[in-house]
């Protein structure tokens, strides 16, 4: 008896390790693991190829990744019929080989359309019928050729404006509102397996943008279109209000039977860099995911660049910058430490 009391106070001396969802995360990538979510970031395809810091850093990071450019009709199908895949190979090879999911991004856009197909549509020698052949053609090329290999698509992007109204985009004009519904019906049949998004700026809080796209989900819902989820793309600043009703706009999207994807978050300020304005983005940030993670559908947390070497903001945004999770040297920011210490409720 006296050995078995020595034993067992042995064992109980012994502590026992740590459970991985009771400890602050070592990484992005175990933090998504804690939370049941992928975090993931835009990836720029030649810092992919041409910098080993970049690829080493996104590769241990991130759990999901979508090409920056690299997928966009100007970029695989810059002359008719002509594909380029390479870049879009390139990231899609990366992500096999370091278990990463890919966002498709993006099938259906007003911008970065090829300069045959925005000239030959202006001109008239591309009618609505053939407008509509080559946008069929142009879906189910893509899509099909990655079929299996994407987890989610951004299959219609940014078709509301801020007023409400519908973008007065080539594709509504020619073929009318309902080219949504093609698409959507395009992309399952070449993947029936890959989620089907819609996906836009500004939906965290501008409401009657949030209207409209609730009533196109709807419609495409009642005329059963295959329609799986809603991106959020999340291009916030700290000079304006954190959308603080966030949340409760996602659950409603949620309601209606849809995934939830942060898809483009970045958090952009007015330079100089101070040490107050990094409190503040990482607090959005923060903020961001615990949003995410209040809705149970929510299954994707994408920053749009994760470094600001390469960051999109300062080229669009005058006088404005540092919106990234790193610096340009990739040292971590108090946004990356906020991040760490988002749990799931």
């Amino acid at each position: 008896m006296k050995s078995l009391i020595i034993a067992l106070a042995l064992v109980a001396a012994v502590p026992f390790p740590a459970h991985a969802e009771h400890r602050t995360p070592r990484d992005l990538r175990e933090l998504a693991y804690q939370n049941g979510i992928r975090i993931g970031s835009a990836v720029d395809i030649a810092a992919l190829r041409s910098e080993d810091d970049y690829r080493k850093v996104l590769n241990r990071e991130f759990s999901h990744v979508t090409a920056e450019n690299a997928m966009k009709w100007e970029s695989v199908e810059p002359e008719r019929g002509v594909f380029t895949w390479g870049d879009a190979d390139a990231l899609v090879d990366n992500a096999r080989r370091n278990n990463q999911k890919v966002r498709g991004h993006t099938l259906v856009w007003h911008n970065q359309l090829p300069a045959w197909l925005t000239t030959g549509v202006e001109n008239g020698t591309i009618d609505a019928a053939e407008l509509r052949d080559i946008l069929r053609d142009h879906v189910t090329t893509q899509v099909r050729r990655y079929k299996g290999k994407i987890r989610a698509w951004d299959v219609v992007n940014e078709v509301v404006n801020d007023d409400g109204t519908m973008r007065q985009s080539i594709w509504l004009t020619h073929l009318g509102p309902g080219y949504i519904a093609d698409v959507f019906r395009w992309a399952h049949r070449a993947d029936p397996h890959a989620k089907l998004y819609i996906n836009d700026y500004n939906l965290e809080w501008n409401a009657p943008k949030i209207e409209t796209t609730l009533s196109i989900v709807k419609d495409l819902q009642a005329q059963g279109v295959p329609i799986h989820g809603v991106g959020f793309q999340g291009h916030l600043g700290i000079q304006y209000d954190y959308p603080g009703d966030w949340a409760n706009v996602m659950k409603r999207f949620a309601d209606l039977g849809l995934e939830i994807a942060v898809t483009e978050l970045d958090v952009r300020m007015v330079l100089p860099v101070t040490p107050e304005k990094l409190a503040t983005q990482a607090d959005y940030y923060r903020r961001a995911l615990t949003d995410c993670l209040s809705v149970k559908v929510c299954r994707e947390f994408t920053v749009w660049g994760f470094t600001d070497r390469h960051s999109w903001v300062p080229g669009w945004f005058d006088g404005e910058g540092a919106a990234c999770l790193l610096d340009e040297n990739l040292a971590p920011k108090p946004a990356y430490h906020a991040l760490l210490t988002v749990k799931k409720a």
